[in-house]
């Protein structure tokens, strides 16, 4: 019988960042780095040159195997910035990143398209998009000029809005057909490397964020990586009553969780932590 198992094993395990063939047969971290004041997790805003420098050094020393920078805030009802001060902060913060390390992969997180084509001319080597392509009908078309990997997330609505929009009839079949509409439309344009990411936390209650980790492996039919972003979020720490700083356990463990469920890619503010996760979950199933 075709179970689980058998499709989590069947997922596509290849991304091509910049020529080179990244393998997540072993599952990957991405590391959060955010150049804004506004995000959720004191622990990740960087604003100083010096802090940025720091930061990804120890990112990328734990690991990482991608760095995602970010210059807009997506947490709910996070304050709207320009598209100018946002490309600004991202393209500054890449420069500065890769004149130190300059093979690091840096994924850019932004809904913006005129972001998305600097922030790869800067020289960053993937897109990370929190709207699918809904808040900037310019990003398909411009992840297929650049031909990058595109995460593609599920969002309802914006940043702004997203809390007034968890309402679904079947949430798993609608993020699916969602998901199979925009990859269709990615595939029409032959994009080559496309990763889901079912966005934890945007439009989605505390609930039904638990309901999509269980479920987490319905995705894996779309045979492209997954990437998992819980990390510290409310979900954890407003179900246990803690407050986010002491977030990392119950990260680690619906990591784990996400892992089981076919997740090849963590999103994490603790990089070190989420690769011991990795390690350990290998060790129990290779």
């Amino acid at each position: 019988m075709y179970g689980a198992k058998d499709k989590v094993n069947s997922l596509k395990k290849t991304l091509n960042i910049r020529g080179n063939v990244i393998d997540l047969t072993n599952p990957a971290a991405m590391g959060i780095m955010n150049l804004t004041t506004d995000s959720f997790y004191a622990g990740s805003r960087f604003q100083e040159d010096e802090e940025i420098i720091r930061q990804a050094k120890k990112i990328l020393a734990e690991g990482a195997t991608f760095l995602d920078l970010g210059g807009y805030s997506s947490r709910p009802g996070a304050q709207d910035i320009s598209e100018g001060k946002e490309l600004a902060q991202v393209v500054h913060g890449i420069r500065l990143i890769l004149g130190e390390f300059p093979d690091a992969n840096i994924s850019v997180d932004t809904f913006r398209a005129s972001v998305a084509y600097a922030a790869v001319q800067a020289g960053a080597s993937m897109i990370n998009d929190i709207s699918g392509g809904e808040l900037d009908t310019r990003m398909f078309s411009v992840v297929a000029e650049l031909q990058v990997p595109y995460v593609l997330m599920h969002m309802r609505g914006t940043p702004q809005t997203m809390k007034s929009m968890a309402v679904y009839d079947d949430m798993l079949l609608e993020i699916m057909d969602y998901f199979q509409r925009k990859v269709d439309q990615l595939n029409a344009l032959k994009v080559k490397d496309i990763i889901i990411d079912p966005g934890f936390g945007f439009a989605k209650s505390i609930d039904q964020n638990y309901e999509l980790l269980k479920n987490l492996n319905y995705f894996t039919i779309l045979n492209l990586p997954l990437l998992v972003g819980i990390s510290r979020k409310s979900l954890i720490y407003k179900k246990l009553g803690i407050d986010i700083e002491e977030a990392l356990n119950g990260t680690s463990v619906l990591n784990t969780i996400a892992l089981m469920h076919g997740a090849s890619i963590l999103r994490v503010h603790d990089v070190k932590e989420a690769l011991q996760t990795i390690k350990l979950f290998k060790l129990t199933t290779s």
